[in-house]
């Protein structure tokens, strides 16, 4: 299938930029403006005072930049109020917090305590980013032809149907004549972040472009530093929150220790608490053993996490379920794909069969390691995302 790019913002469109002060969102702003658009900023609010305890001077200094979840979105924000006003650029803070609490804090912890491994940028850029962030533009009274952002991506139209994509065999369906917009992959591989957007909606990806995806991110440094760009020097956030906050999120609700067991069922040492844990992990277990030792399974059911040898964390398939599709067009059928199980993981080879019910059998290749319920799958085809779901169980 051939995919064309969208056009970036025609001069004199209203463009409104999420922006977080780093130096992606404020370079995207920049070009914009350079190239005729009108601009305004906007960033979201997440973070009451008060939501987690406080942490010491040195710890909160370390973090300040390293979470997109914290006390240091102040700064944050701060910065993004003076670039905008030194730009001319408008400037809005859009208070997401209710929503943020919901959707991605208690999705977090509920997911952990249910033995599973979350993945929270992928539901904020869903429900937060480019959910609640633009519900909130209107009640400021910003009207806007594109909302873009600095992710390393690119929105593509494929020029046949979307069923197309998928073979003869694909399901015919109204859906699947459309030509909806879909996320492909950026040109900066080590950097793409198509996979954190994979859950996001065609109808609102019409409205969404991202002005990075055709550079690299040294490309984004050079052409900040030309135009002298203070977010240049800021470090990139990493975490969702920093790991000191970890305890603190959790303290709502006791932990339950439980038994460490290996695959046969042989207790081994008391854990404390399912939600510490999470599939391929390696320390912090308190185990000794002959061989490393690694997380292997957790049930919620029993209340125990089983751990195994490296050997032990390999998966030849997956089931997957709360499938997303471009124009929720389901393809109901078989069809090879390029599989990331994490963004971290390089894609692999898979044959994909996707079921009328909306669960997905992925059978992969080559075996994969340390695949984890909850995290999501992602599905490949021409470096443009065909569809993906939240892992459900790992096929050893």
């Amino acid at each position: 299938m051939e995919y064309e790019e969208l056009e970036l913002p025609p001069p004199g469109s209203r463009v409104v930029v999420g922006m977080s002060g780093g130096v992606d969102s404020t370079l995207t702003a920049l070009l914009l403006k350079e190239r005729g658009c009108q601009v305004t900023g906007v960033t979201m609010s997440m973070w009451a005072d008060g939501d987690l305890p406080d942490l010491d001077e040195a710890a909160a200094l370390k973090h300040v930049h390293d979470s997109c979840y914290g006390p240091g979105e102040k700064q944050d924000i701060d910065e993004c109020r003076t670039f905008c006003a030194e730009q001319g650029i408008p400037y809005h803070v859009i208070d997401v917090r209710e929503a943020y609490r919901r959707e991605v804090l208690q999705y977090f912890k509920n997911e952990y305590r249910a033995g599973r491994t979350p993945n929270p940028c992928i539901r904020c850029n869903r429900f937060i980013k480019f959910g609640a962030l633009l519900s909130g533009l209107p009640a400021v009274g910003i009207e806007y032809d594109y909302f873009c952002t600095g992710h390393y991506a690119k929105v593509v139209r494929g020029r046949d149907s979307v069923a197309s994509s998928y073979g003869e065999s694909a399901y015919a369906s109204s859906e699947g004549q459309e030509r909806p917009a879909q996320i492909a992959v950026s040109n900066d591989k080590g950097k793409d972040q198509a996979y954190f957007l994979c859950r996001i909606p065609s109808p609102v990806l019409e409205k969404v472009r991202f002005p990075l995806g055709s550079f690299t991110k040294k490309d984004v440094f050079a052409m900040a530093g030309e135009r002298g760009l203070k977010a240049a020097s800021r470090a990139e956030s990493q975490d969702f929150i920093p790991p000191e906050y970890f305890d603190a999120l959790f303290s709502d609700e006791p932990s339950v220790p439980g038994n460490f067991t290996d695959l046969d069922g042989n207790v081994l040492g008391r854990h404390k608490g399912i939600e510490h844990y999470t599939v391929g992990q390696r320390r912090g277990l308190g185990i000794s053993a002959k061989d490393p030792l690694y997380v292997a399974a957790i049930n919620r059911e029993s209340n125990t996490v089983v751990l195994g040898k490296d050997c032990d964390l390999f998966s030849s398939a997956l089931e997957a379920v709360d499938m997303v599709w471009p124009a929720s067009y389901n393809p109901r059928c078989s069809f090879d794909a390029e599989v990331k199980i994490r963004l971290a993981s390089s894609p692999v080879r898979a044959r994909v069969t996707a079921r009328a019910d909306g669960s997905c059998t992925v059978i992969f290749e080559q075996r994969q390691r340390a695949v984890a319920p909850g995290q999501s799958v992602v599905f490949y085809r021409d470096g443009v995302i065909a569809g993906g779901g939240i892992i459900d169980r790992a096929i050893p």
